[in-house]
């Protein structure tokens, strides 16, 4: 067959093997006749008409449809002009959008209670009423199209479909018809069949433009709400740019925004509508009662106002100042989750009066108005405080600022600053004068050759010691002199153990630990860390989180000293040892919280009896960390005088704490309650406990740390031997603190370890005999 030629393929049906389903078989007969069209039984209407209409009925808004509706009725009735009126119960109002052709440039919005509506409400039935009594604007375009003042118009109640004897009738629209030349039944018949078949349309077709009202309105709000909140850093931009989006979305003439300030209890406008943002106006005040302003802010509820002019709380005066003439009002409070904080007046919504619709978007904006005017405040309160904190901090480092004669001071200092037993384990390093400590810790420096060693500037080091020297308070114990003797102690074990010169300790790390037990201390509160996080205390909210908070404060006031303009004296090390200087210090402060010593004893320990490894790591963290915190307990080291003015120091520090805590309705541990609390049985714990397994791990370590634990032994008997003494004067009704701080209570406990000793003599004494 030739390509050319035309065929035809024919295929065969193919059986199917299946019944047809039922809506398919035919045995049942024909739901209608299809030679006969569908029959549709209108009184008034061609029905060919009634399809037409119906077809044409796809425009996606109801001014078309009503426009459409209009010409077939004008037609169809003989009427010189025709239009609906839309019933809106929510707003209780009629709206006429289209009057005849004429598609309104403004819609008409006329009260339910106007008089023209009054008897077809009631009635609910066609009546025969005269245009003069329509709605003023309503009248004016009627008779633009009319040509006449007066004529007689049918006005038709259309009702909405699902009526019920539940549901009574209820009116959807109401159908116009001026100069109609039909009877009053006709037109009724009439107009009751057009919209039985077209009342769902635009009742379908209204809903869907209230929907995409909707959703326009919701995408304008969140654009307001992004333009609102970036403006929080000016108050006053934040209100201008309110007004802007205010008249905006209203389309509104002017706004007004008034903020109540709770103190004076006066309304208060900082900003006006049509000044410019660099203009300087005066604020404007106005009694939280008066005016429209006020009544919105008493009331906290929405007022729409249509004529401004009759409402008795309206003032003419400001018009007849200004020239400004207002028609309509809108009001509405601004609140936030506490209440009113607000106030805007809307003015002169163009095209109209303010309806339901602005009246419930003004509502939607004044949450978004209320959230960015609060959040507006509270970040102008963080600013304020920050430039209060940054101001306070400029007071405390001029206050602070190391005076330059007083590094000079150090600088040229001809005193030889020697002590015969500053090198002995048991000297005091309290006996050193206050004035001279500096210069102390300056000599130790240089001793251990740290200043050379590192390329040190010695007036950075002086500026630096000196203005840790001011940072710390004056507590009863946690002082500098307490800093100074948990310095003096680290370096009595640097030079009395060989610490460098054996390589248990670099020189970076012996710069680390000198300096870190200077400055572990800085800022102390004379408070525990507890008493910080019970209290609620800015340390705790600041350090909390991170647990040890008086250390990680002491640590962040090192670091800020360090940062200090002439103070960074370890400015000169290499990146690598600079940093890792900074990290020693950070562990060594950390490490001076005993809930942390107590983690790392066992571990201590543990090293102590295997010997110490100096080429690990670990190991090397675990030993400066033993000695961080025998430096820290080291005045438990010293003679029994010494302990015991020390042991008044740090009782008069907890049992202020214990009167805070019970003024704050807490408790307090017995320790730091000055009515309960037993100090010769809390030394005797804290020694036994706390102090002796720290140096025991030490004397481990170096055998000639023994003496420490022969005077911590000491200690401990003097302690022990004293609960007769606290016995005794407790009777007469003394607290432990008064005890401890009477003049002869030393002399009373030696007396009673004499008496004590007496017999143990004797008994060598008669040793001595026998064996002679």
């Amino acid at each position: 067959m030739d390509e050319c030629t035309p065929f035809k393929v024919t295929r065969r049906p193919v059986p199917n093997l299946l019944p047809p389903p039922p809506y398919c078989r035919k045995s049942d007969p024909p739901r209608y006749d299809p030679d006969q069209p569908p029959t549709i039984i209108l009184e008034a209407n061609d029905p060919g008409a009634i399809l037409n209409l119906c077809e044409s009925l796809h425009d996606g808004n109801t001014q078309a449809l009503e426009f459409k509706i209009n010409k077939y009725l004008k037609e169809e009735t003989l009427s010189k002009c025709v239009f609906l009126i839309w019933i809106h119960y929510d707003s209780q109002e009629g709206i006429v959008q289209v009057i005849g052709k004429e598609y309104l440039e403004t819609i008409i919005r006329i009260p339910l209670s106007h008089p023209m509506f009054k008897e077809v409400m009631l009635t609910k039935e066609t009546i025969l009423s005269n245009t003069k009594f329509l709605e003023y604007f309503l009248q004016q375009n009627v008779e633009k199209i009319n040509k006449k003042k007066e004529a007689d118009i049918f006005i038709v109640p259309v009702f909405e479909k699902g009526i019920n004897e539940s549901n009574p009738r209820k009116i959807a629209l109401l159908t116009c018809l001026v100069r109609c030349k039909r009877d009053e039944y006709i037109v009724t018949a009439l107009v009751h069949e057009v919209f039985r078949y077209c009342l769902t349309i635009m009742m379908n077709t209204a809903s869907s433009e209230e929907e995409a009202r909707l959703k326009r309105q919701c995408q304008s709000l969140l654009m307001v709400a992004r333009k609102l909140f970036s403006h929080l850093g000016n108050i006053n931009e934040l209100l201008r740019e309110i007004m802007t989006e205010a008249r905006r979305i209203t389309n509104s003439e002017r706004c007004s925004l008034f903020l109540l300030d709770p103190d004076h209890m006066h309304l208060v406008a900082k900003v006006f509508d049509g000044h410019k943002a660099d203009e300087i106006s005066k604020e404007v005040k106005i009694a939280k009662d008066q005016g429209i302003a006020g009544h919105v802010a008493a009331t906290g509820k929405i007022l729409n106002i249509k004529d401004a002019y009759k409402h008795p709380l309206f003032y003419k005066g400001v018009d007849k100042c200004t020239g400004f003439r207002t028609r309509n009002i809108l009001c509405f409070p601004i609140k936030d989750d506490r209440g009113i904080i607000g106030v805007a007046e809307l003015c002169n919504k163009m095209g109209g009066d303010y309806d339901c619709f602005d009246e419930e978007v003004a509502m939607a904006f004044s949450i978004y108005c209320g959230l960015s005017i609060m959040h507006s405040l509270v970040y102008k309160k963080i600013q304020d405080a920050q430039m209060r904190s940054k101001l306070s901090n400029e007071l405390m480092i001029y206050h602070m600022k190391v005076n330059a004669c007083d590094v000079i001071n150090v600088l040229i200092c001809g005193k030889s600053h020697h002590h015969p037993r500053y090198l002995e384990f048991r000297f005091s390093p309290r006996e050193i004068p206050y004035g001279e400590t500096v210069c102390f810790v300056v000599k130790m420096y240089e001793d251990l050759n740290l200043i050379n060693a590192f390329r040190i500037k010695k007036d950075l080091l002086v500026r630096f010691l000196l203005l840790v020297q001011k940072a710390y308070r004056d507590p009863p114990y946690h002082n500098w002199t307490h800093a100074f003797s948990t310095a003096h102690f680290s370096y009595l074990c640097i030079k009395n153990f060989d610490l460098l010169e054996k390589n248990y300790l670099t020189d970076l790390e012996a710069l680390a630990l000198i300096t870190s037990c200077l400055c572990h201390d800085i800022d102390h509160r004379g408070t525990t860390n507890s008493f910080q996080i019970q209290s609620n205390s800015l340390l705790a909210s600041l350090y909390s989180s991170e647990g040890s908070v008086m250390e990680h404060h002491h640590l962040s006031q090192t670091l800020c000293i360090l940062n200090t303009t002439d103070c960074n004296f370890i400015e000169s090390l290499e990146q690598s040892d600079y940093v890792k200087c900074l990290d020693l210090i950070r562990d060594l402060i950390l490490a001076t919280d005993l809930a942390t010593h107590f983690d790392l004893l066992p571990k201590q320990q543990e090293m102590a009896e295997r010997g110490i490894d100096l080429e690990s790591d670990k190991d090397k963290s675990l030993f400066l960390s033993l000695l961080m915190t025998a430096s820290d307990l080291s005045d438990q080291t010293k003679e029994c005088g010494v302990v015991r003015s020390v042991a008044e120091l740090i009782y008069t520090e907890f049992f202020t704490q214990g009167d805070m805590e019970k003024n704050m309705g807490r408790k307090p541990m017995e320790m730091m309650d000055r009515e309960k609390a037993s100090i010769a049985d809390s030394q005797v714990d804290f020694l036994e406990h706390v102090c002796v397994p720290v140096f025991t791990v030490l004397a481990n370590l170096f055998p000639g740390a023994s003496v420490l634990l022969e005077t911590m032994e000491a200690n401990t008997e003097y302690w022990e031997v004293s609960k007769q003494v606290f016995g005794k004067y407790a009777l007469e009704g003394k607290t432990s603190l008064e005890v401890l701080t009477m003049a002869g209570f030393n002399a009373e406990v030696f007396e009673a370890i004499k008496k004590k000793n007496e017999p143990e003599v004797e008994e060598e004494e008669e040793e001595e005999e026998e064996q002679v």
